[in-house]
């Protein structure tokens, strides 16, 4: 049995603690743990979650209380009955010392327990406060969730390497699928856009003017900012519209595209004001050739999706159109834009540095455990390669018989 089981079993003594040591801090064991299952209970603890966000380090759009706020509200509207929100949070009085949002999952083959919005989102983390150890921390949230909620295993997608969810991993930890990274552009290094830009290669910087050059000779080439609702939405809908064609035509899928419900919650998005969207186009003769939308979050830009006119391909219009998004953000005064894995060619133009990503899993039961040993570890890494290394037909065929994603 893993020690994530062991810790379950021994909740009651370690509580009976006066106080767990933090690094040079200390959580005293009689703070209170609470598990958030309802829209009215995530409310209650707005101010307080909105007030971690802005001093825990590191805090991401992920687990802020605005995407979760969001989850709750679109799996409502749908009368999702499989919707099972298990939030965790750390209180001392009314402080909201730490919190771990997460959802119960349930297939044939296990029960997981996943970051909350996990069909959604891009990043697992926790939100803990400035100065306490997020080890002890995801401890006691942990075996506070499993026990609300059994669980065969504990899944955490594309954790970052510089996150407090990956220092503070248990031990028992399983490292599944391939490492990857995410580029990020850290505005906050240099004064000024200019000062920034200068800083990408000579050569790469004439190429780019050449390309914008040889599509001005035919038509304007502007970049436009959407400031209504209907225009996000607008941006939102053919992105998504145009990465979907694009996969299909390679003979893939994903689990974000594999039914409406990905389709369905972005576009829920657009009006929404406790998660703000930018949403910009690179325009070619008043049609767009390149489109990209994300979320602003303490002052960080997070590129969610984006789509680019495979007509114009010679000009590389993604990776000019990044350059307008980046200074666009330069110009809203933000510290940097994250452009989330995996790492591609027109993103490591722009990045300034790259964070790896892990995906961890956590067994809890022995079930838990096989299956993570067999399918995570094992076989799935074995029959992607396999499906990734095939003709873009033959996979097309297989993808659309099977209504399985990659």
């Amino acid at each position: 049995m893993s020690s994530l089981s062991a810790l379950t079993r021994t909740q009651e003594r370690r509580q009976a603690r006066s106080t767990l040591a933090l690094g040079n801090a200390a959580i005293r064991a009689d703070l209170r743990i609470e598990i958030i299952t309802t829209r009215a209970a995530l409310d209650a603890i707005a101010v307080q979650w909105r007030g971690l966000e802005t001093q825990a380090e590191g805090a991401v759009l992920f687990q802020s209380y605005g995407w979760c706020r969001a989850v709750f509200d679109f799996e409502a509207a749908r009368g999702n009955a499989a919707f099972d929100p298990v939030i965790t949070a750390m209180l001392d009085g009314k402080r909201l010392v730490a919190v771990l949002p997460l959802e119960r999952i349930h297939t044939r083959a296990r029960t997981v327990l996943a970051p909350l919005g996990h069909a959604f989102s891009q990043y697992s983390d926790v939100l803990v406060a400035a100065g306490a150890h997020p080890a002890e921390a995801v401890a006691r949230l942990l075996r506070a969730a499993i026990l609300a909620a059994p669980c065969d295993a504990v899944s955490f997608l594309k954790v970052r390497d510089d996150s407090a969810l990956a220092k503070a991993m248990p031990d028992d930890h399983i490292v599944t699928g391939a490492a990857l990274g995410a580029p990020y552009v850290a505005l906050d290094a240099f004064p000024d856009f200019a000062s920034y830009f200068g800083t990408i290669k000579p050569k790469t910087r004439k190429n780019m003017r050449n390309d914008r050059n040889r599509l001005e000779r035919e038509g304007a080439v502007t970049h436009h900012v959407a400031e209504t609702s209907n225009g996000k939405l607008g941006v939102i809908q053919r992105t998504l519209s145009g990465r979907a064609e694009r996969l299909k035509d390679q003979g893939l899928t994903s689990r974000a595209f594999r039914d409406t419900a990905f389709t369905d919650f972005c576009q829920s998005l657009a009006s929404r004001d406790d998660m703000p969207v930018l949403a910009m186009s690179l325009h070619h003769n008043d049609a767009p050739i390149a489109e990209q939308w994300g979320f602003i979050h303490n002052q960080r830009y997070y590129a969610f999706v984006a789509s680019r006119d495979f007509a114009h391909s010679d000009e590389s219009p993604g990776k000019l159109h990044l350059g307008e998004v980046i200074q666009a953000c330069a110009q809203l005064g933000l510290r940097g834009a994250d452009l989330m894995a995996p790492v591609m060619p027109y993103k490591m133009t722009w990045a300034t540095e790259v964070v790896g990503i892990k995906d961890y899993a956590l067994p809890v039961t022995r079930r838990g455990l096989l299956v993570l040993s067999l399918w995570d570890r094992a076989l799935r890494p074995w029959a992607k390669s396999v499906v990734l290394n095939m003709p873009s037909g033959p996979r097309a065929l297989l993808m659309k018989m099977t209504g399985r994603s990659l």
